[in-house]
């Protein structure tokens, strides 16, 4: 009676679950490699040194997204990423490393760190240490084109609707401005 009783609540729970949700981040066909921060309430840190010298070695630039998994336009841009795969995927992995960097809405500019080789830097002194020309706030999603020696190649929009097409995916890889 016991196990007849567990498995019909059993039953009953998982038919209330709602539906498991995407997997949030960068498509696996792109075959990003993917960073979690390492945190605590006051400090949320990305360490991007094993990309760039993996970046280095292969001779490729790095391609680093930050996104939130609790962000609504950062699934958009992952779901076009999913979409248009088979067309983006050989221009992506021609010449660069795709870095994911899995955060929260909860974390903003002033807990975000972001470490490079010997340095750690604050995610506001992360954007001067590249020349990022935006005065801004954090915002999700926030990508990045950055060489083997994490210079900036460009700069990059942020936030909604940016390069949401695949010829304007194109120009970005092209660095095309």
């Amino acid at each position: 009676m016991n196990r007849v009783v567990v498995a019909s609540c059993l039953a009953l729970w998982l038919a209330l679950m709602p539906p498991a949700a995407a997997a949030a981040g960068i498509p696996a066909p792109y075959s990003p490699i993917v960073i979690q921060p390492v945190s605590t309430p006051a400090r949320h840190e990305f360490d991007l040194s094993a990309a760039l010298v993996q970046a280095r070695r292969e001779n490729k630039r790095l391609c680093v997204y930050l996104g939130a998994s609790d962000c609504r336009y950062c699934r958009k841009y992952e779901a076009f990423l999913d979409q248009n795969a088979n067309e983006l995927v050989p221009h992506f992995s021609a010449q660069y490393i795709v870095v994911d960097l899995r955060s929260a809405l909860s974390v903003t500019a002033n807990l975000l760190f972001i470490r490079t080789g010997e340095r750690t830097l604050s995610y506001a002194d992360f954007q001067r240490a590249i020349g990022d020309e935006r005065a801004r706030m954090l915002v999700y999603p926030s990508v990045w084109r950055l060489d083997h020696d994490a210079k900036p190649l460009m700069q990059m929009p942020a936030g909604t609707g940016t390069f949401q097409t695949v010829p304007e995916q194109l120009e970005i890889l092209r660095l095309e401005q």
